[in-house]
């Protein structure tokens, strides 16, 4: 690049775009730092002893739900997709529900439907005199974890191929149904090689989201790298060895993202042709029919429908107890710093966006992939690398107000501030893809003959720019605000005293071992949720259209 070119990139845009991306980089440098500082006593018993049992069962339950999550989620796309079925306009969407439902809301749920007092056992009892061996039921194991992460975590692989399909020329279907193929062969020879990067996609996203979880496993008590952060975190009171462990995680993440990579390949598939034909369901005649039916509403009954029926009824046992004047602080507290922490992200990711698509380069290029890591950091790896970051800042503000002999001096640690940091780190990703997406459907034509017309790039930007991808920035509203409100590992440990969401409530709640309280909060953020996603669901078929 020459100079006038890198002059040209640096420009208010660009130094827009530097400053955002310092929330995002630094957390990572804290931590990354500390990996490599000198190790105590803790860490070499963690390191000798706790670390490959932390990594097995890691390992173990992203490997299992990755498998699961991809035969569901990709057979339920292909049968909504190519079949015509009985209410299939209706699962279309009933089928994303699940991801309203977080997974350690499923949890505690179907725990408290399974234990020794829930209805099943119960009902077996009372009703037929039949008792059944308590371990049958049991579901607080490493195998009932990933049967949690796979019925709420499926989605993502459900929608992302869903839409791939969608959008994909008929003819290679239609010429492999003349060619004589069956429905199965054309599945695993046509459909899975040319949707192997959207399921690849989505697969990554499901293992992204297991490693942030905290919720299921701690209340299941197994160890993983997130509950083992937390426990050396609080319980040893060793922030170096927690960091180092932090560390650990950010190294597997960035060898999973790298063996995407490698799995996805080079391999594209591109249209031989302008005249591409959606793909248009085919009735399904017979019992074929009915048991597809029988398939997808199993599927949605025990991902959503049995789960949420049953926090409806826990809500109308506790109803009167539990919705007090407290409970809409909680659920303003929920609301105001979701929407204030998703304003700001979509500020940065506009920001970003549009440099990276004014200026196209290697340096923008890596710019975006930089704003992208933020979501394949785990919330406990963010929250500890955080609250040290701050912890360093509060120190260094003491020092000049002792310098130049001020007051009392603000304090970042115990404010909002530090968990909205959080959030922009955690969850910038999200809006930068869609509204990178959005920008990608405009194209740069308007915004150069806007220019050529004598209008400034600000002016531009919010007179043509924004009004042509409302539809995009809509939908990274809509769907980082739902991630921030269910989010449960940077909420917990990095809010501030005496303030609590509707997700860190409903948790304190299970952890004392009140299930039927915590229900109240819960069916209120899968309301929330699921209008959002069904709002979601109609801006993508409205944007499809």
């Amino acid at each position: 690049m020459n100079w006038y070119a890198m002059k040209r990139q640096l420009n208010g845009w660009a130094i827009l775009s530097f400053i955002a991306l310092l929330f995002i980089v630094l957390p990572g440098v804290v931590v990354l730092v500390e990996l490599f500082a000198p190790v105590n006593d803790n860490w070499q018993h963690i390191r000798e002893y706790l670390l490959p049992r932390y990594v097995r069962n890691t390992l173990f339950i992203m490997l299992a739900t990755g498998v699961l999550t991809t035969i569901i989620g990709t057979s339920l796309a292909w049968f909504v997709t190519v079949y015509d079925f009985p209410f299939r306009r209706f699962f279309k969407w009933a089928l994303i529900l699940p991801l309203a439902i977080p997974p350690y809301i499923g949890a505690y749920t179907y725990h408290g439907i399974l234990n020794y007092t829930g209805v099943i056992q119960t009902t077996l009892r009372n009703d037929f005199g039949i008792t059944v061996n308590q371990s049958y039921f049991n579901i607080m194991t490493i195998q009932g974890t990933i049967f949690i992460f796979t019925l709420f975590l499926y989605p993502y692989i459900y929608t992302i191929t869903r839409a791939f399909l969608h959008n994909q020329s008929s003819s290679m279907i239609e010429n492999a149904r003349i060619l004589g193929r069956g429905s199965w062969d054309i599945f695993f020879t046509v459909v899975i090689p040319i949707s192997r990067v959207a399921i690849i996609g989505g697969v990554s996203l499901v293992l992204m989201e297991v490693l942030n979880d905290y919720g299921v496993v701690k209340y299941f008590g197994i160890q993983t790298f997130s509950t083992a952060i937390f426990s050396t975190w609080f319980g040893m009171k060793d922030t170096s060895s927690a960091l180092k462990l932090a560390g650990t995680l950010m190294i597997l993440v960035i060898a999973i993202l790298t063996m995407e990579r490698l799995v996805r390949g080079r391999k594209q598939f591109s249209y031989a042709t302008t005249k591409v034909k959606p793909l248009k369901p085919r009735p399904l005649n017979g019992w074929h029919r009915y048991a597809v039916l029988g398939y997808v509403a199993t599927v949605f009954g025990i991902a959503f429908l049995i789960p949420f029926v049953q926090l409806i009824a826990w809500t109308v046992l506790t109803f009167e107890q539990v919705f007090t004047a407290a409970f809409f602080r909680l659920v303003w507290n929920t609301v105001s710093v979701a929407f204030i922490a998703t304003v700001i992200i979509l500020v940065f990711a506009l920001i970003i966006a549009n440099y990276t698509r004014l200026f196209p380069s290697n340096m923008t290029r890596v710019i975006s992939k930089v704003t992208t890591l933020g979501y394949s950091i785990p919330g406990a790896a963010i929250a500890i690398a955080v609250i040290t970051l701050f912890l360093l800042l509060d120190e260094w503000v003491l020092k000049a107000a002792l310098a130049l002999d001020l007051g009392q001096t603000f304090v970042f640690r115990t404010t909002l501030i530090m968990l909205i940091f959080a959030y922009v780190i955690r969850f910038l990703a999200i809006g930068y893809n869609s509204i990178e997406s959005g920008f990608e459907k405009v194209g740069k034509s308007f915004t150069e003959a806007s220019r050529m017309l004598g209008w400034g790039t600000v002016q531009t930007f919010f007179r043509v720019d924004i009004p042509m991808i409302k539809g995009a920035i809509m939908s990274a509203f809509i769907l980082v605000f739902i991630d921030i409100m269910k989010e449960l590992p940077l909420t917990l440990f990095l809010q501030p005293f005496n303030f609590s969401t509707l997700a860190t409530q409903a948790f304190k709640y299970v952890s004392d071992e009140k299930i039927h309280e915590a229900a109240l909060a819960s069916i209120v953020i899968v309301l929330m949720s699921g209008l959002l996603i069904f709002v979601f669901h109609k801006v993508l078929d409205k944007e499809a259209d």
